[in-house]
């Protein structure tokens, strides 16, 4: 095998990791020692040993004087576990191959740094494509202190989330809503409007495969989310409302356990002061599956770096039926915000676009 080829090997096994190591990033190892893998190892979960730790275990005695492939730079501090530029050290490890270094400030640099010191050969960059891809939502959340925003829609062909009578179900094939189920997996929370709760009182979990689900978070201007919603009688995972001081002072209620009331400061919501409350509470990524409406304040602030939608081959037709972005829009078209095609894929008989923000769009 060649290097970019281990190298691969790591990413492979770091990516089946996504979505259960938050709030750290999906990392993978490989330990090569004369032409022969000895070691192998993948961030299984936050707290737990890393992935090289793993791999240098499985390694044992033949470590010494081995190639490790790490798929993101070896911590060099102590957080809930010991440094694993140390352990690669202390293993006899002669060179290591570092896909991406590490944004983190606690890290950052440090584990390179590290091993040059103790004469460890450091390569940076094989296979960094791979492994940017892979942490994208990390990445994004250690630099700017705030979740990776992922905007996700079902809409028809026209573009019509559901008939002039609201009603929405469903837009698209049973293989789609469950690619939807895969989705939430990959994110630390899913965010949705309190009008969405009344319409469709949703339980936002996820439902097939044994995925985690990731916590739920509705925006609740009033706090009118009725008693009896899925979101608050079911204990499976945590849910956050996020409401106003004074909804807060004019209705008094109690919730269950899992149920946690989070004030804003303004008088309304807003999207910029939602996304640095998130970000305090270590919200990597956020899944919003919202109205019309939530989707037209992400959008108006440009508050997203992805956006998944499902186009069902179906016509609503209607000028009254509501489209995937609502609230005022913009009104030049030199305003609109720019997007990449990432990708297209059918899956049944809907089609899935994942499209990211350009940089500066």
């Amino acid at each position: 095998m060649k290097h970019l080829d281990y190298m691969r090997t790591a990413i492979s096994m770091a990516s089946a990791t996504l979505g259960q190591t938050n709030p750290n990033p999906a990392v993978g190892a490989i330990i090569v020692n004369e032409g022969r893998i000895v070691g192998m190892g993948a961030h299984l979960r936050a707290g737990e040993g890393h992935a090289e730790v793993h791999a240098l275990r499985m390694a044992g005695k033949e470590a010494s004087g081995g190639t490790a492939y790490v798929t993101l730079e070896p911590c060099s501090h102590h957080g809930r576990t010991p440094p694993c530029a140390d352990a690669l050290i202390e293993a006899g490890i002669k060179t290591v191959y570092i896909a991406s270094q590490d944004p983190n400030p606690l890290v950052s640099g440090g584990g390179v740094a590290k091993l040059r010191d103790a004469g460890v050969t450091v390569e940076i960059g094989l296979g960094e494509e791979e492994a940017l891809g892979l942490n994208k939502m990390f990445f994004h959340s250690i630099t700017n202190k705030r979740p990776f925003v992922t905007l996700k829609s079902a809409t028809t062909l026209d573009g019509k989330i559901a008939t002039r009578n609201r009603d929405s179900k469903w837009i698209t094939g049973e293989e789609a809503r469950k690619d939807v189920h895969s989705l939430r997996h990959l994110h630390d929370a899913i965010l949705v409007g309190v009008g969405t709760v009344i319409s469709d009182n949703p339980s936002l979990t996820t439902r097939y495969g044994e995925g985690l689900s990731p916590i739920r978070v509705v925006l609740d201007h009033h706090l009118r989310i009725p008693t009896d919603s899925m979101v608050l009688t079911d204990d499976s995972v945590e849910t956050w409302i996020v409401t106003t001081k004074d909804a807060v002072k004019k209705n008094d209620r109690t919730f269950q356990k899992h149920v946690h009331v989070i004030e804003v400061s303004q008088n309304s919501i807003l999207i910029d002061e939602v996304l640095d409350l998130l970000g305090k509470r270590n919200i990597t990524s956020l899944f919003v599956e919202g109205g019309s409406e939530i989707h037209g304040s992400f959008l108006e602030g440009s508050h997203f770096q992805q956006v998944i939608t499902y186009f069902a081959p179906k016509l609503i037709g209607g000028r009254d039926a509501p489209t995937s972005f609502g609230a005022d829009g913009f009104s030049m078209m030199s305003d609109a915000v720019n997007l990449t095609i990432e990708s297209v894929e059918q899956i049944g008989q809907d089609i899935r676009v994942i499209a990211t923000r350009k940089e500066n769009a």
